[in-house]
C-alpha cells in the first residue's frame, strides 16, 4: 500500500498501519527553493518545484496544490497585499465598499490564478499523483463571505440575518465552482477551509454556516469526490456542530483537544486530522521537541481514520530538520519507541520579557496576541477590528501585536495568561479571547478601562 491509498483508507475512517501523514506545505515550499511566498505563490512551475522537494524532503502521504485562501477573493475584487514569507492578506472588501453581489465578476478556471492553479495540479499528478494524494484547498464560504463584506458580517448577523445568509450562500456558490475545477484537474481530496467560523458561536454555526457547507460537501460527494472541513483556530465551541456537517473529515489546529475531536468523530462515523504546533514546536523547537509533540498527538488520537497534520499552513521558515523528525516518527516504528525515551527541555521561564506598567500608562493599552495578522485570517480581522475601534474611541490608545511565531511574543501570550489565539487583553487583562467583538462592544470595553 502506497502513502496515496493509506491516506484515503485514513480518510474513509478505517484503521491504518500508520499515521497518514498531510503536511500543509503552502508557502513554505517558496522557502525550500529559495523564493519569496509572492514569488512561490504566482508561478505554477515553483508550485511544481516546491511541492516536488517538500515530497522527497518529508515523504507525505498527500499534499496541498496551494495553501491560499485568497484565489477566489482576488478574482472576486479584494485587493491583496503581499509580502515575502506569508500568503497575500485582503484589504479591501467589495460588498462593503458599495457592490452588489450581482456586480461581481464571474468565477472560472481562466480567471486570477486559477490558471496557475490548474496547469501545478496537472503536472503533479503526472509526477506525483500516483503515490500522493493531492489536495485542492478552496475558500470556505463563511471567510469568503467575509472577506467581501469585511468586519460588518459579525453585526450583520444579528441586524440584517437575510442579507448576510444570502452572502453566505452565494459564497457557497463560489466555493462549488472551485472545487469542480480541483475535481476536473484531478485533486484527490477538496478541503474547505473556514478559519472565521472560529470566531461565531454553534447557533450562528448551525445557521449560517452549516447549510452552506452541506451544500457544498453534498457537490463534491456527487462528483465522486472527498471532502474536508479545516478551520483554525481555537473551535472548540464549534466541534460538535462541524461534525454533524456531512463533510467527510475534519481537520484542526494546535488549539484543539484531539482525544475529544476523536470521539466527536468516531460518534459521527467520520475522519479527522491535526494538530501539531505550528510556531512552539516546528518554527521555534528542535527535532525531539516535534518527535514528542508527534508521539502524544498520535497516542490520543488512535489507528482508525487518524491524518496526521500541521495545526494549519507551515510558517515559510520552519526547519526542514523539524519536518524530517515528524516523516520518521511516520514511517518508522523503532523512532517512535525511541521517542518515549525523550526528555522535554526545561521550561522558558521568559524572564527577560517584562509587562508594561499598564496603570502608570496615561493611555489604553492593547495588546492583541495573534499567531500572525498577515498569514492567519481570524489574527488579520481581530487587527482591523481594533484598530477601527481605537479609530472611533475617545481615549488615547496604544496597540502591539505580538505574534507567537516569534519568542517574545509567546512570552507576552505567557506573561499575559492567554490560552487561545488569537486574543485581545486591554491594560494587562484578558478580554475578547478567540472572538471578535462588535465595534460597539469593543470601544465600550476600551473606554471603560480608560475610566479605571
Amino acid at each position: 500500500m502506497n502513502g496515496k491509498e493509506l491516506l484515503l483508507k485514513a480518510l474513509a475512517g478505517e484503521d491504518t498501519s500508520r499515521p497518514a501523514w498531510l503536511p500543509f506545505v503552502g508557502c513554505h515550499g517558496g522557502f525550500l527553493i529559495n523564493k519569496t511566498a509572492t514569488e512561490y505563490l504566482q508561478s505554477a512551475d515553483l508550485l511544481v518545484e516546491g511541492l516536488k522537494k517538500a515530497k522527497e524532503l518529508y515523504r507525505p502521504d498527500g499534499l496541498p496544490v496551494m495553501f491560499d485562501l485568497q484565489i477566489e477573493a482576488e478574482i472576486l475584487g479584494c485587493r491583496l497585499h503581499w509580502a515575502d514569507e506569508v500568503p497575500p492578506a485582503v484589504i479591501s472588501h467589495p460588498l462593503a465598499e458599495g457592490q452588489k453581489i450581482a456586480d461581481l465578476p464571474e468565477i472560472d478556471e481562466t480567471k486570477g490564478r486559477f490558471p496557475i492553479v490548474v496547469q501545478a495540479l496537472e503536472t503533479l499528478k503526472t509526477e506525483i499523483g500516483d503515490d500522493t494524494a493531492l489536495y485542492g484547498l478552496i475558500c470556505g464560504p463563511f471567510t469568503l463571505a467575509l472577506h467581501l463584506l469585511g468586519n460588518d458580517i459579525f453585526l450583520d448577523m444579528y441586524d440584517d440575518e437575510d442579507a448576510v445568509a444570502e452572502v453566505i450562500n452565494y459564497c457557497a456558490e463560489i466555493c462549488i465552482k472551485s472545487a469542480d475545477i480541483y475535481l476536473k484537474h484531478g485533486a484527490d481530496v477538496i478541503a474547505v477551509v473556514d478559519p472565521m467560523t472560529s470566531q461565531i458561536s454553534p447557533d450562528h454555526f448551525e445557521q449560517f454556516v452549516t447549510p452552506a457547507m452541506n451544500k457544498v460537501y453534498d457537490h463534491i460527494r456527487e462528483q465522486g469526490g472527498i471532502s474536508a472541513i479545516f478551520v483554525c483556530g481555537d473551535v472548540t465551541r464549534n466541534l460538535e456542530v462541524m461534525t454533524q456537517t456531512t463533510a467527510d473529515s475534519i481537520c484542526v489546529d494546535e488549539q484543539i483537544d484531539m482525544t475529544h475531536l476523536r470521539e466527536l468523530c468516531v460518534a459521527q462515523g467520520k475522519s479527522f486530522g491535526g494538530n501539531i504546533k505550528l510556531t512552539s514546536v516546528l518554527l521555534l523547537g528542535d527535532e525531539n521537541d516535534a518527535k514528542m509533540e508527534v508521539l502524544d498527538i498520535m497516542e490520543k488520537s488512535g489507528t482508525k481514520g487518524f491524518i496526521l497534520a500541521p495545526g494549519c499552513d507551515l510558517p515559510y521558515a520552519v526547519p526542514p530538520e523539524n519536518l524530517q523528525a515528524v516523516a520518521e516518527m511516520v514511517h518508522d516504528e523503532y523512532v517512535r519507541e525511541t521517542a518515549r525515551t525523550l526528555t522535554a527541555k526545561e521550561t522558558d521561564s521568559f524572564d527577560d520579557i517584562e509587562l508594561p506598567d499598564y496603570k502608570a500608562s496615561d493611555a489604553v493599552l492593547i495588546d492583541v496576541i495573534t499567531l500572525d495578522s498577515t498569514s492567519c485570517a481570524p489574527c488579520q480581522y481581530m487587527m482591523e477590528a481594533v484598530q477601527k475601534a481605537v479609530a472611533s474611541a475617545h481615549p488615547v490608545c496604544s496597540v502591539s501585536e505580538h505574534k507567537i511565531k516569534e519568542r517574545r511574543g509567546i512570552g507576552m501570550m505567557v506573561k499575559l495568561g492567554v490560552k487561545n489565539l488569537p486574543t485581545i487583553c486591554i491594560n494587562g487583562e484578558v478580554r475578547f479571547a478567540s472572538i471578535i467583538p462588535d465595534q460597539k462592544t469593543l470601544v465600550g470595553a476600551i473606554e471603560e478601562a480608560a475610566g479605571k
